[in-house]
């Protein structure tokens, strides 16, 4: 048994029909004639002493040799891709490709995005807003922001500012509901995203944080944190709002937290890149970037008494 390996065309040509099944299809993919795609996997299978397709009349389906083969070369491509990929991104310093969840999409990068192309006119930003968890080599990812307890293996990871919640509303409810004891009486909204956070970080802990037995259930539910500081902003109720997601707004004064008093989540958001990547200039800009407009907002949190889930104000 011959152990050295068929040309890669050989195997690109297998590759591609198996993904089709079909001659006429890969040939097409990979634009040469169906005759020199039969040419290569008839020389792949003479390699391997082993038919790999059955040719039916109109249709071909892979033999055992084939079931087995296929799915190592499929991989072997993918990974080939992933390197070629990661590889042409070291060489562009133009442009940066960014995932983050939806609700910080909106809420933080969003509105900054005027200042950060201000000072980086050079750097084109593209974002991803999604919590799939994603390769930063398949998925074409320079950066990733992601929110929780856990770094990543393998990867750069920068903690980024400490995670609170905190009662937030419009400064015109906060004049109806001046101190916690009248919260009881306030429409509550519910920010479902934080559910799983444990110690848990919901209404009932802040209520009990501030000495009120207080287990609140009704009001308007919402599964993104976005979506729950919007109707907050519209003047819909009060939200326990996030710290990245409710800062800007509460420094510029659409949403206030009259209370003073905060739960500490535990969690944050983490800056995430491929180890190494960080001193890429563009990937470093943008880092900086974000660590500069977290110093802009300290005085807020610096404002508020942080208490553990569980705990109670002195």
């Amino acid at each position: 048994m011959v152990n050295r390996l068929p040309p890669l065309t050989a195997l690109r040509a297998f590759e591609a029909a198996a993904r089709h099944m079909s001659f006429a299809k890969a040939a097409d993919e990979l634009a040469v004639t169906p005759a020199a795609l039969s040419f290569q996997i008839k020389s792949l299978e003479e390699h391997l002493g082993a038919p790999l397709f059955r040719r039916l009349n109109r249709a071909v389906e892979l033999t055992e040799a084939g079931k087995t083969l296929a799915p190592g070369v499929a991989e072997g491509f993918q990974t080939l891709a992933n390197a070629w990929r990661g590889t042409q991104r070291l060489q562009d310093d133009q442009s940066l490709t960014v995932t983050a969840g939806p609700a910080f999409t909106a809420k933080w990068l969003a509105p900054r995005l005027y200042e950060f192309a201000q000072a980086h006119p050079e750097i084109e930003l593209r974002f991803s807003a999604s919590l799939r968890i994603m390769d930063f080599g398949r998925d074409a990812i320079d950066v990733a922001i992601r929110f929780g307890k856990d770094g990543g293996d393998g990867l750069y990871c920068l903690p980024l500012a400490e995670e609170w919640v905190a009662p937030v509303m419009t400064p015109t409810l906060a004049e109806r509901f001046p101190d916690p004891q009248s919260l009881i009486e306030a429409p509550l909204i519910f920010d479902d995203s934080i559910r799983f956070l444990d110690p848990p970080c919901g209404w009932a802990e802040w209520f009990a944080a501030v000495g009120i037995d207080f287990d609140p259930t009704h009001g308007p539910r919402f599964s993104q944190a976005d979506h729950a500081v919007d109707a907050a902003l519209a003047g819909v109720g009060v939200v326990l709002g996030r710290r990245a997601l409710v800062v800007k707004d509460i420094d510029e004064g659409r949403l206030v937290t009259p209370y003073g008093v905060a739960l500490s989540t535990g969690a944050k958001f983490r800056f995430l890149c491929p180890d190494g990547s960080e001193t890429r200039p563009h990937v470093k800009a943008f880092r900086d970037w974000m660590l500069s407009e977290i110093d802009k907002t300290t005085h807020i949190t610096e404002g508020l008494q942080l208490v553990e889930p569980g705990a109670r104000i002195a």
